[in-house]
């Protein structure tokens, strides 16, 4: 397991993330390539929040008084975000088309996860399949548990049909193959516990959310997101991307 860089365990725990935006502005005017990275992390996380800060409160008000099955838990998330990103405000233009310029920054300084995440928007930096089966061979060979979790969409059904090398076709083209990715990612370092970033865009952004406050990632895709019997195979997969040893 890599452990995750300062910048990263900042992304996860600081509790004003327009602050963390503002100390990684420098840096990636600089052409620092993990800051600028970073920084469209933030504006990922916060964009949906930014957009109409009043709508998303209140929206999160009327969840919580439904009462309804499983809408708890998305309160929760999303308060979690508007806390976060309060400071975030419709004019900072936290759109997608502003985060997808950042991520080409990002990857053209040299952040595999950017490029990676380019991949699975359907945007890489080069079109030609060579570059696309050499990009999944460096994220695997990196280890780098934020290349994994960003290349994880684009491993999935959108992988669908498409070659991904003799190495990786058994981990590519499936929603299982997707999760794969991202459980390795889990197991290669990134924070998917039940109130890191992950856990709380799927949520929040998603309406995916666990029941258990208190589950994981990992927790929940085994106990909701696979059937008893495909478990075996993703755990499969899971070793197969991050080369351990299986436990028999």
């Amino acid at each position: 397991m890599r452990a995750p860089t300062a910048l990263r365990q900042q992304f996860e725990q600081t509790p004003d993330l327009y602050s963390f935006a503002q100390s990684l502005r420098l840096r990636a005017e600089s052409g620092e390539a993990e800051a600028i990275w970073l920084l469209t992390r933030v504006y990922d996380y916060c964009a949906n929040y930014s957009s109409a800060p009043v709508d998303y409160r209140n929206d999160t008000r009327a969840m919580e008084a439904m009462k309804l099955r499983g809408a708890a838990a998305m309160a929760s998330a999303r308060n979690r975000v508007s806390e976060r990103c309060a400071r975030f405000a419709p004019e900072d233009g936290l759109d997608y088309p502003m985060i997808l310029v950042k991520r080409v920054e990002a990857a053209q300084a040299g952040s595999l996860a950017a490029e990676a995440s380019l991949m699975s928007a359907g945007k890489p930096l080069e079109k030609t399949e060579d570059y696309r089966l050499n990009l999944i061979d460096r994220v695997v060979r990196s280890k780098d548990p934020e290349a994994f979790s960003a290349l994880a969409a684009g491993m999935g059904i959108a992988a669908n049909g498409r070659s991904a090398g003799f190495d990786y076709q058994r981990v590519s083209g499936t929603q299982f193959a997707e999760l794969a990715w991202q459980l390795a990612a889990c197991r290669l370092g990134q924070d998917c516990s039940a109130g890191g970033s992950l856990m709380t865009s799927y949520c929040a952004n998603g309406g995916i959310c666990s029941q258990d406050p208190q589950q994981d990632f990992a927790d929940f895709v085994y106990d909701a997101a696979i059937p008893r019997q495909g478990a075996e195979v993703v755990q499969e997969m899971v070793h197969s991307l991050t080369g351990e040893e299986r436990m028999k």
